[in-house]
């Protein structure tokens, strides 16, 4: 059975910095692409960050450039997104997902039904 678990979300206030887990189980990772998305209530789920299935590409909304670094450990079956510089505006529920198939769409920063989704994390910045 897959899965991908995230964590790491929390409560911080502005400036702060957190950093989110998306581990995986029952797939082979390294084949796959992993991006992360979040959704904010009433908004639609926006790209965030994307990582290459070797790590060595990677890319990022506007939004997060500068701030949010994404990395993935394959002997562990993980990708982390490490977000500095938090906002209020970047309260949302942070999503993984990965796939090996549409990997560049994922790449790119579209949002369509990738294979595979994690749970999701809730993350909130305070002012």
């Amino acid at each position: 059975q897959v899965q991908l678990v995230d964590s790491g979300g929390g409560l911080v206030q502005a400036g702060g910095s957190l950093r989110l887990s998306c581990a995986a189980s029952g797939l082979t990772f390294s084949r796959y692409t992993v991006g992360w998305f979040r959704q904010a209530p009433g908004k639609e789920r926006d790209f965030v960050a994307a990582i290459s299935w070797s790590g060595g590409s990677t890319n990022y909304a506007d939004s997060v450039k500068g701030r949010f670094t994404i990395s993935r450990d394959n002997a562990k079956n993980t990708v982390y997104l490490q977000m500095n510089s938090l906002k209020p505006e970047d309260t949302a529920v942070y999503y993984c997902t990965a796939d090996s198939i549409k990997g560049s769409e994922l790449w790119l920063g579209y949002l369509t039904n990738y294979a595979y989704w994690g749970q999701g994390t809730q993350v909130t910045v305070s002012s």
